[in-house]
């Protein structure tokens, strides 16, 4: 509970200075209990820059989220020498919950969850805004809490995440509740943030970053938060519901260029004085050779994703016995972006929730969109079964969103995560992030920490 409090200030902390282009005042004075008990409007809305920022938090660092989850799905390697848990606990060994490896997006998600809810109840308390500015506000919330309570369960899987939070710091800590519980919350919170959304005017009382272009006001925001809701359904195999999001969200099938693919929200990163930058540019990072092998496809033609994503090295890397020679380009400086979701992923969302609703023709063909465009191959003819579209789809996902956080996930709720490369007899493929430490400490007893592995 202290852990929380102490990140959740530095959350606050973090919008008191420039971050990419946004800049807000200083939170931590007066502080979160002002803005839980006496809060005015720029408190307010300060505390939703906040949560951009908050969101941010570890997604591209060396140690974060697309970084562990690119080496738990052989996308990547860091050869760290310095730190051999890079292999040896993610490659290796098994997810320690008191390790920084292991025990990773926890407390940083459930820190601006807890930021989400106190600004939602510090927003009932400011008369000065407009009924449409508090229904902008509380809808970007909503969709900001499932943003990352979506981080939590992408981790632990069926080891389940904690969904009772909204309530006072000092209260009894809630019990971990099941995937399913968890996806169900998620989903509420998305589809009350939509419909807040619908009724939030013109404009947001805020500012948001570069990375939400095109999705900066109500409207827009909502076209994100429907496309987010896509594949939340996906993850729970709700495929009617995919298609329905999608239709409310910003998919563009008519897209031809890679431009037109890559329309979507990201999350931004710069050099600027107390910024974060995108730590993904760590020369310790190189690909997976695996990623190689996969990446030819219709005889000698070579997919342009693969070439536009990663490179010869400079130089080979090498740790613990394992060697690459390939680089990624994706992220060519510090102040490279990174996407939360883009159009390349909705199609192929589209094209996932057809076939699992027997539109096989329209699966084919969203494929195709993605595969051509993107890839530069030929297109996919024929009538594929189950296992050869699953296969299929698992292609385009691993090159149209490559090291982005999602063969992992992808290959485990397909069934085929044991599937993945090992390059030794004694490494492991982990399956899911075990419950922190702390948080099993605090619940002596609790099942979820019993079976948490």
């Amino acid at each position: 509970m202290m852990r929380i409090t102490s990140i959740l200030t530095i959350v606050l902390a973090l919008a008191a200075v420039p971050a990419c282009d946004l800049d807000v005042p200083d939170l931590n004075n007066p502080g979160i209990d002002q803005l839980a008990e006496n809060p005015t409007p720029s408190a307010v809305t300060a505390a939703c820059t906040g949560l951009v920022i908050g969101q941010r938090r570890n997604h591209a660092a060396a140690n974060g989220y697309v970084a562990q989850l690119g080496i738990l799905g052989r996308e990547a390697y860091n050869f760290d020498q310095a730190d051999p848990r890079y292999i040896g606990e993610l490659l290796q060994g098994t997810l320690q919950g008191g390790s920084p490896f292991g025990g990773n997006f926890w407390a940083g998600p459930y820190a601006n969850i807890r930021l989400g809810y106190t600004a939602l109840h510090a927003l009932d308390k400011v008369p000065e805004f407009s009924a449409e500015e508090k229904a902008g506000i509380s809808g970007f919330i909503k969709t900001m809490i499932a943003i990352d309570l979506l981080e939590v369960i992408n981790t632990r899987d069926e080891n389940g995440a904690v969904i009772d939070v909204d309530h006072p710091i000092d209260a009894p800590l809630g019990p971990i509740a099941d995937k399913a519980a968890v996806f169900t919350e998620i989903a509420r919170l998305l589809d009350d943030g939509a419909t807040d959304l619908s009724g939030g005017g013109m404009e947001f009382a805020f500012k948001l970053s570069s990375g939400y272009e095109g999705f900066d006001k109500p409207a827009t925001y909502r076209q994100f938060n429907r496309a987010i809701r896509a594949r939340v359904a996906a993850y729970q195999k709700d495929y009617a519901t995919v298609l329905t999001a999608l239709a409310e969200s910003f998919i563009d099938d008519t897209a031809t260029t890679q431009a037109d693919l890559d329309v979507g929200v990201y999350y931004t990163y710069s050099t600027g004085a107390g910024d974060t930058t995108n730590a993904l540019t760590n020369p310790n990072i190189y690909v997976h050779p695996s990623i190689e092998t996969d990446e030819m496809k219709n005889g000698a033609t070579i997919d342009k994703r693969f070439t536009a994503k990663v490179k010869m090295a400079t130089k080979p890397g090498s740790a613990q016995g394992l060697t690459s020679m390939l680089a990624f380009t994706l992220y060519a400086d510090p102040s490279a972006p990174v996407t939360l979701i883009d159009n390349e992923e909705l199609i192929l969302l589209r094209a996932e929730a057809k076939f699992f609703t027997n539109d096989v023709p329209g699966a084919v063909a969203d494929l195709n969109i993605v595969r051509t465009v993107a890839g530069g191959l030929t297109g996919i003819v024929g009538t594929p079964t189950e296992a050869q579209f699953v296969t299929d789809l698992l292609y385009e996902r691993e090159f149209s969103l490559l090291f982005e956080g999602h063969r992992w996930i992808d290959w485990r709720r397909f069934g085929r995560i044991d599937m993945l490369p090992k390059d030794k007899p004694d490494h492991v493929i982990n399956v899911r992030y075990p419950i922190p430490l702390a948080e099993c400490n605090a619940r002596p007893g609790e099942p979820k920490c019993a079976d948490s592995k």
